[in-house]
């Protein structure tokens, strides 16, 4: 069960609405959807929470690119939302390397004998391409909240219900209490 919701700090404090991720298939997607919810280009954070697995913080400042926050990229990259989130930046991978190694023949076969047991091998790894190499625990800015009153150290620390505790650490507990 996931639980996505959108914080736009207005003027008058901390605005909520929860959203349907079902459109969105990629972070540019998620972040068009979070400034959508606040013309005025204040800051905007996307939560998202996967019952206690792993939850993600997405920040949105404007026109400026979203800053990213995963709590368990292992657990994240067996679900589709955690896809979206969990970016080849953000993984410190370079995204033009598989491209390069993909037209390389490097699986020890000759041409036409079979690779079965590689293709085999692939379809195991659930999630975004690459899943072994995701580390487990946290990745991505962990100073996302720091100026909100979220120290990276709580942040950190967050496991079950973060989403509440975020919201709460934001002075934004009911708000986002009326959209859960």
């Amino acid at each position: 069960m996931y639980f996505a919701a959108l914080l736009a700090r207005t003027e008058d404090g901390w605005e909520a609405s929860d959203t349907e991720l079902d459109d969105v298939e990629t972070l540019s997607d998620l972040a068009d959807l979070a400034r959508e919810a606040s013309p005025d280009e204040d800051t905007v954070l996307v939560l998202i929470e996967q019952e206690d697995a792993w939850f993600g913080v997405v920040r949105v400042d404007g026109e400026e690119d979203p800053r990213i926050y995963v709590s368990d990229a292992a657990a994240a990259a067996r679900s589709s939302y955690g896809e979206i989130l969990l970016t080849d930046e953000l993984l410190g991978r370079d995204p033009d390397d598989g491209d390069v190694l993909d037209a390389l023949d490097l699986d020890g076969t000759e041409d036409g004998e079979s690779d079965e047991e590689d293709d085999d091998d692939a379809e195991d790894g659930a999630g975004i391409a690459g899943a072994a190499d995701v580390p487990h625990g946290p990745v991505g800015d962990a100073l996302i909240l720091d100026d909100l009153g979220v120290s990276e150290k709580e942040l950190r620390l967050m496991a079950t219900d973060a989403v509440t505790e975020i919201a709460e650490s934001l002075g934004a507990s009911e708000t986002l209490e009326t959209v859960r």
